[in-house]
């Protein structure tokens, strides 16, 4: 395991930053990143998730190999993040300095490797770590077994995009993370069949299991709590999550906690 800390150099970004900034906010921006992000090193895949009190997975994607990401994420909770350390010493660093953390599968601890790096076909991490809501936000690109491995060239270019592809990352989780809990609140006062009717109201088309994934979203369950309890696959409840937010007109949850909460008052 390696680490280094990164000073700010703003004015080695690459071309590639207008791309990533236009994708701020929009429903591709897990894709649109790892793609763009191909001209710098060979990763097949990429998350970023909160590590510390309340662990979190804000977004992750895959390139060219199934999407196991969130599947990575899961076993990674399952106990090997209590012995991770190969984020190194973030509690020396200010909070405004990231740090560039390279990880070789082999380095890992052995129930690490097994669960996320063997299972999933990955071979390599690089990440830009950052202080976070007193925890830490990890960017993290995923080199998989059949990919050449990330050389020296790699890591210099993905540090010295590190600062502006931090403040990207951080801005679209702001402007597309769970809505404020003031909302959650508000709309858990709401009876379930209310909930339907506003949807109803605000749209006529949305089928039996479009509303349903949307009241369950409003209830604050997560995509695969929603999987479980209408007993479908996790790929069918984003399918109507997508059509029922298609037809509604907006692209995140906090629209449609919006929408829900002007129709009820």
């Amino acid at each position: 395991m390696k680490s280094w800390p990164l000073a700010a150099a703003p004015d080695a970004a690459p071309r590639l930053l207008g791309g990533l900034i236009d994708a701020i906010g929009q429903p591709g921006f897990g894709a649109a990143v790892l793609g763009q992000v191909q001209s710098l090193l060979p990763a097949a895949s990429w998350s970023v998730y909160r590590l510390g009190e309340a662990p979190a997975l804000f977004l992750s994607a895959a390139c060219g190999v199934p999407d196991t990401t969130r599947d990575c994420w899961r076993a990674y909770l399952s106990g090997p993040h209590r012995a991770d350390h190969s984020f190194g010493p973030m509690a020396l660093l200010p909070p405004s300095t990231p740090h560039l953390c390279h990880l070789d599968a082999q380095e890992a601890p052995a129930e690490h490797r097994a669960k996320v790096y063997d299972a999933h076909g990955m071979a390599e991490r690089l990440s830009l770590a950052q202080e976070a809501d007193g925890g830490m936000l990890a960017i993290n690109f995923y080199r998989h077994a059949h990919q050449p491995a990330f050389g020296p060239a790699a890591i210099e270019r993905l540090g010295a995009l590190a600062p502006a592809l931090v403040a990207i990352v951080r801005k679209h989780v702001a402007l597309t993370r769970e809505p404020a809990a003031a909302h959650t609140q508000a709309v858990a006062a709401v009876p379930a069949a209310d909930l339907e009717a506003h949807l109803r109201r605000l749209c006529p088309a949305l089928t039996a299991r479009e509303l349903a994934v949307c009241v369950r979203l409003l209830r604050g369950l997560t995509l695969e709590g929603i999987a479980a309890d209408l007993q479908l696959a996790l790929p069918t409840v984003k399918t109507y999550r997508q059509r029922a937010f298609a037809r509604l007109g907006i692209h995140f949850r906090n629209e449609l906690f919006a929408r829900v909460l002007g129709a009820a008052g």
